[in-house]
């Protein structure tokens, strides 16, 4: 379905035109949806596209494995043959650092060897940046970034706007502040005998106005014909998830109640990056630190108990 810029935008891009003090041509569109998407460029003249869409929970895809191909895979190929029937030649996409798989070497740099995906999600992202690669190859004039983005978490310092999943939280930070404000009795730890500093999975998590700011340099890139480039998104530092639970815990003042499960199947023990060629090309670099992040995450989910159905946040 398209919406046409006169209908209702729904309330976290009410909020993002409340902080950008402008308004924003919003048209919801499923990509999976071909003549739809061949029908917004012929309406429209796009310079670039940023691909973000589609499934991206670890653990469902292991669940749902053909879900996952069916959607990241057939929409990620409308986009581009729609893209290049209407002669847009820059992309953005959103991956991964499941590209990865279980790392040979810490940190990951961007000549770690891809592929050897450990589920079906990782596997999706993989064969996405495959297919930008050999497009960018076939056809010179085409020019792509791919961020492998590590574990984004936070929220924007307003706290108006943030990560409000739907239903049970795949991802370990919007968990934790949900345990925390107290709309869930308990945050399950999958695994805690794995070889790191507490037997608990360590990640490096990237706050998202950081995030964010790697995809504007991604576009700027692309103004200088770069062809295909691949960045790592990320601080370079890990964290474990009981470190994360004390961090969250100290940012909200809440005491945050934990129970060890079995290892979930697809994770890997550690993973953290090397960002160092994107500050060296792309003049990024992660500014905010670890405190920043779970305070930035609990005035969103404080101000925002139940997301952004609550319509307006409270105390702003």
């Amino acid at each position: 379905m398209v919406k046409s810029p006169e209908q209702d935008v729904p309330e976290s891009l009410q909020r993002i035109e409340k902080i950008l003090d402008t308004s924003i041509e919003f048209y919801e569109l499923d990509l999976l949806d071909r003549p739809g998407l061949e029908k917004l460029f012929k309406q429209h003249s796009f310079s670039a596209v940023m691909h973000f869409a589609g499934l991206k929970a670890v653990g469902e895809s292991v669940e749902q494995p053909l879900r996952y191909y069916q959607v990241n895979l057939t929409a990620t190929m409308n986009l581009l043959e729609v893209m290049q029937t209407h002669g847009v030649r820059n992309l953005v996409f959103s991956s991964s650092a499941t590209v990865y798989g279980d790392p040979q070497r810490l940190p990951i740099d961007e000549q770690h060897p891809v592929g050897g995906c450990t589920n079906p999600y990782g596997k999706t992202k993989f064969f996405i940046e495959e297919m930008i690669i050999d497009q960018c190859k076939a056809e010179k004039d085409w020019n792509a970034v791919l961020l492998r983005y590590f574990n984004p978490i936070g929220a924007h310092s307003s706290g108006l706007i943030g990560e409000d999943p739907q239903g049970i939280p795949n991802n370990l930070l919007p968990y934790v502040a949900q345990v925390a404000i107290g709309r869930r009795k308990h945050l399950n730890v999958f695994g805690n005998d794995y070889d790191t500093i507490d037997g608990t999975g360590v990640r490096d998590y990237i706050h998202v106005v950081d995030l964010a700011k790697g995809h504007i340099a991604a576009l700027k890139k692309l103004k200088d014909n770069c062809g295909c480039k691949v960045y790592n998104l990320g601080t370079g530092t890990g964290y474990s998830v009981l470190q994360m639970v004390k961090a969250m815990e100290k940012a909200s003042g809440k005491e945050i109640m934990y129970l060890i499960a079995p290892r979930r199947g697809g994770d890997v023990a550690s993973c953290y990056a090397d960002p160092l060629l994107a500050e060296k090309e792309l003049g990024w670099k992660a500014d905010f630190d670890l405190e920043r992040m779970c305070e930035d995450l609990w005035r969103w989910q404080s101000k925002n108990p139940t997301g952004f159905t609550n319509n307006s946040p409270s105390s702003i």
